[in-house]
């Protein structure tokens, strides 16, 4: 296995469980919303406010298709699904697994989606934002585990065996 993406929406554990699963494999932990943070300057919101939503897609789209990684775990932002050129990257190299979780499990857990850098379009809800971004994870990804089955302590243990059986 060279490296293992992890694709979600916000809250979905991309990052907590990505850091577990790569500290239990030895492998390198990549945030690419923190890399586009270093590469900007900025708070992810900023650029969402400053650049538009286009603007902040193809700066992200760019940060996640540069990425240049072996025995890495890696976590992209939920938005990247809509960066064709990352997603077919991530693709090329490593396995995509889509953390999937309900809508109630999603608004249970996040807070305020505009300072978590959440892309919504004008007159976007999240619940059409997740409806329309679920049809796209399962597109892209080559292992769906959903969260709603497990406790949350359990996760990491339940990917990491998900991954064992490819």
């Amino acid at each position: 296995m060279e490296n293992i993406i992890f694709i979600g929406m916000p809250t979905s554990g991309k990052s907590t469980i990505g850091v577990v699963v790569a500290k239990r494999l030895g492998f390198q932990f990549i945030d690419t919303d923190l890399l586009i943070q270093e590469q900007e300057g900025k708070l992810l919101c900023e650029l969402i406010a400053e650049k538009g939503t286009d603007g902040f897609l193809a700066i992200e789209n760019q940060v996640n298709r540069d990425v240049d990684a072996t025995n890495a775990v890696i976590a992209p932002g939920g938005s990247v699904i809509y960066c064709r050129e990352a997603m077919e990257h991530f693709k090329e190299i490593g396995t995509v697994v889509y953390l999937k979780m309900s809508y109630e499990t999603l608004m249970s857990r996040i807070r305020d989606p505009q300072k978590r850098g959440v892309v919504l379009a004008e007159g976007q809800t999240m619940h059409m934002l997740y409806d329309e971004r679920v049809q796209l994870f399962e597109q892209y990804a080559e292992v769906i585990f959903d969260e709603d089955q497990f406790e949350w302590e359990e996760m990491p243990d339940r990917v990491l065996e998900a991954l064992e059986d490819l």
